[in-house]
């Protein structure tokens, strides 16, 4: 300290001189040697730099002097316990702040030469894939997880076009899946496929339709009406080909809810298909209990109050001659001409007997009556007239009778067990014309009792009999 203070006094002792002085000076240091000349320099930094060095170790002093003061100051109000406490925390902020500087971003976890430590679980699709499933993921940011290749674990991937589930990355996994030393296959992303067994059942409406075998005694009509649907609906659910095709022990197909069961094509929606049957989309996801509108190929629906095509009209047929059969054809018992007029009056009943009811009403697709009633009871003329057809025709009603009773209006009588008049023969109203049975395609004893305003099926149309009972 003693020198560096001599050396700053000469320094400033050198400055203080005048100029002449100052002048006498610079020539007598030109003439100095350079030994000289290096000493002085060396006097001149050794002594700023211990100036400097005094100085900061004066000031250190005083901080240290200050912080002890503060310190015994903060003891003194806090008391010892909680300048503990703060002291604790100070070092807690201090080392998490200086971890958070001496450290970069966390490396990457997890590729595809290991399991890694930092797993995502995927189930029922793909990270990032933007397909279906749920995600577990970990905390990191949003853009930490793109740029975070660890290795992921998808599970439970579902065959694509199974009601609308697409198979996130197994669909990938021929093209961009890889072995390695961690065993099964890795996607390029360091996605691990995990492939288990799924369920892909379809939900469908195949589960609503019931099955009914066919018992002795029914008729379309009364199995209809138990199951509190439309003799159509079981009549489309089944695909018949007369409304009497039935046997016992066939087995029915019985919808929920009139209407139609359909089976999935490629090219059906839920839209065309409300749009096709003039029904609510809405109404078709209800009944069938779906929650997916999208639809699959082979999925059975049924379409609430859809309708299909009507039974079809026998081709028409010349009328019979007069000419006499056994076992077929016409029974030919008179040459009467049919009456040219209507006499008018109101029908009687077909059927005579207790018990006999109507299995099933005129409707759209059944353009008549079915008379339920016990086997051979009599089946009578509703009105006078002329037979012009008694005998078996192969048009599903068996043995029947065809009366003509003038002004173009016809009744017909069909499914019986025999007929007791034959073709050209005048009968009475209530005259026997045959007796019940269940021939042709027909299930249970009944008459088919039909009224025809024209030709029977020759250009004439069939009206409700009870219009004119």
């Amino acid at each position: 300290m003693l020198n560096a203070s001599v050396g700053v006094q000469r320094v400033l002792e050198r400055l203080r001189r005048p100029p002449s002085n100052r002048a006498s000076s610079t020539s007598a240091l030109k003439v100095r040697s350079l030994d000289a000349a290096r000493r002085t320099r060396h006097d001149v930094v050794t002594a700023v730099a211990g100036s400097r060095l005094a100085a900061q170790r004066q000031r250190r002093m005083a901080l240290l002097a200050a912080i002890r003061a503060d310190r015994r100051s903060l003891v003194t109000r806090l008391g010892h316990d909680r300048t503990v406490a703060v002291a604790v925390a100070g070092i807690l902020l201090a080392a998490s702040a200086i971890s958070a500087s001496a450290t970069g971003p966390a490396p990457a976890t997890g590729g595809t030469n290991g399991p890694g430590t930092d797993v995502r679980i995927a189930v029922g699709g793909g990270f990032g894939s933007g397909r279906g499933g749920t995600v577990t993921e970990d905390a990191q940011p949003t853009a930490d997880k793109l740029s975070n290749r660890s290795a992921r674990t998808v599970v439970g991937a579902v065959d694509p076009g199974i009601n609308g589930v697409d198979s996130g990355p197994v669909a990938d996994a021929a093209s961009g899946a890889r072995g390695d030393a961690a065993g099964g296959a890795f996607l390029e992303d360091g996605t691990l496929l995990k492939p288990v067994a799924v369920n892909t059942t379809v939900a469908d409406g195949s589960r609503l339709v019931r099955t009914y075998k066919v018992k002795p005694g029914d008729t379309l009509t009364g199995i209809a009406s138990r199951f509190g649907i439309s003799m159509m609906t079981i009549w489309w659910a089944n695909d018949l080909q007369s409304k009497d095709a039935l046997h016992v022990g066939q087995e029915l197909s019985i919808p929920p809810v009139t209407g139609l069961v359909v089976t999935v094509t490629a090219a059906d929606t839920l839209d065309s298909l409300a749009q096709r049957y003039d029904v609510d989309a809405t109404d078709i996801l209800v009944e069938n209990k779906l929650s997916d509108p999208n639809l699959v190929v082979g999925q059975v629906l049924v379409i609430p109050g859809a309708a299909g095509k009507a039974i079809p009209t026998p081709k028409p047929v010349s009328q019979p001659s007069n000419r006499s059969s056994s076992g077929g054809g016409i029974i030919s018992r008179g040459t009467s001409r049919p009456p040219a007029t209507y006499t008018g009056g109101r029908f009687l009943w077909p059927v005579v007997g207790g018990g006999n009811y109507i299995s099933q009403y005129f409707t759209y697709g059944h353009y008549g009556l079915d008379i339920a009633a016990d086997y051979g009871s009599v089946v009578r003329a509703a009105v006078a007239g002329t037979v012009v057809f008694a005998g078996w025709k192969s048009n599903g009603g068996g043995y029947q009778v065809w009366i003509s009773h003038g002004s173009n209006l016809y009744t017909t009588y069909n499914h019986m067990s025999s007929v007791t008049v034959g073709y050209g023969q005048s009968v009475a109203a209530g005259q026997q014309v045959g007796a019940i049975g269940q021939s042709g395609n027909a299930t249970g004893p009944h008459v088919h009792f039909e009224v025809w305003r024209g030709p029977i099926w020759a250009g004439g149309i069939r009206v409700n009999p009870l219009a004119y009972e």
